[in-house]
C-alpha cells in the first residue's frame, strides 16, 4: 500500500503548511476540479473540500453561504466524490481531506462512504459534529480498515486529558481551532489565543497540528505557524473565489495576501 499522501507530506515537510478549504460546487457546480488544480499549482500543501450542509453549524456565515449556492447549484456527495475522482484520474496527487457533517454521512451509509471516498482518491476525513466517543465506538476500525484517518478538532475548551487521548487514538493530524467560535476571517489572534497555541505546542504530541478558523493576512498566518506545523484557512480563499475571475486567480491573491505583511488592511 502507498503511503498515504498526509503522511508522505508531513514527512517532507515539517512546518508552514498551507491547508486551504473551499466547498464542493462553489462557485459553480463544475468549479470542485478547476480548484483543486489551481490550489495544488499555487503551492498549496494540502486542501480540504467541504460537501455542502443546509446547516453548517461550526461555519461562519461566508461557508455557510458558499455552502447554500452548493446546493442551489445541485451539488451532491456522490457529484463530489465523482469530482474528486475526476481531479485524481487528471493528475492530482495533492492530499484532500473531505470535511462534512454526520448528517449527509448518515444518509450515504457510513461503510459505503468510507468505501467511495477511498476509491475516489481521498486521504483523511473531518467530521465537525462527530463526538469522540461515538468515533471510537464506530468510526476508528473503519478509518484504520480504509486508511482515511479522521482529524478531530480541539478548541481552547478542550481538556489536556482528551487531547492526550484524541493524539494517541486518532491518526493523520489534529486540527487546532483557533477559538470556541466559528469560521470567520479575524485580523489578529488575542493574547489568550496566543497562549492556547504555545500551550498546546509545549504538550510534546506525537501527531502534527495545523490551526484554522480565522486566519487570512500574514500575521495570522505566521502566528499560527508559530506553534503549529501550519495553517488552514477557508473563509478568506471562499471570499478571493468570489472577488477573482479564476481559481488560479483567488489562489494569488490569497497567497499575496498571506506571504506580504503590507497586503493586511
Amino acid at each position: 500500500m502507498n503511503m498515504n499522501r498526509i503522511e508522505n507530506l508531513f514527512g517532507k515537510k515539517h512546518n508552514n503548511l498551507l491547508s486551504v478549504f473551499f466547498t464542493a460546487g462553489y462557485p459553480h457546480a463544475d468549479s470542485t476540479v478547476p480548484v483543486i488544480k489551481a490550489l495544488e499549482a499555487g503551492g498549496v500543501d494540502m486542501v480540504e473540500v467541504g460537501i455542502p450542509f443546509s446547516d453548517p453549524m461550526a461555519d461562519g456565515a461566508v461557508i455557510q453561504q458558499s455552502s447554500s449556492v452548493a446546493l442551489r447549484n445541485g451539488m451532491t456527495l456522490c457529484k463530489l466524490l465523482e469530482q474528486v475522482k475526476e481531479a485524481r484520474t487528471a493528475g492530482c496527487e495533492i492530499p484532500i481531506v473531505l470535511m462534512g457533517y454526520l448528517n449527509p454521512i448518515y444518509k450515504f451509509g457510513v461503510e459505503k462512504f468510507f468505501i467511495s471516498a477511498k476509491e475516489a482518491g481521498a486521504d483523511a476525513l473531518i467530521i465537525p459534529d462527530l463526538p469522540f466517543g461515538e468515533y471510537m465506538e464506530q468510526y476508528r476500525d473503519l478509518c484504520r480498515k480504509y486508511d482515511l484517518p479522521m482529524i478531530m478538532l480541539i478548541t481552547p475548551e478542550t481538556s489536556d486529558e482528551r487531547i492526550r487521548m484524541i493524539d494517541d487514538n486518532c491518526d493523520g493530524f489534529i486540527y487546532m481551532v483557533s477559538s470556541a467560535s466559528t469560521t470567520g476571517v479575524k485580523s489578529g489572534f488575542t493574547p489568550e489565543q496566543k497562549r492556547y497555541f504555545s500551550h498546546i505546542n509545549g504538550m510534546d504530541l506525537k501527531h502534527h497540528r495545523l490551526i484554522g478558523f480565522g486566519i487570512s493576512n500574514h500575521r495570522t498566518y505566521s502566528d499560527a505557524c508559530a506553534d503549529s506545523s501550519g495553517a488552514i484557512i477557508g473563509s478568506k480563499f471562499i471570499k478571493c473565489l468570489d472577488e477573482n475571475p479564476t481559481p488560479q486567480d483567488a489562489v494569488n491573491a490569497l497567497i499575496k495576501a498571506i506571504s506580504a505583511a503590507d497586503s493586511e488592511k
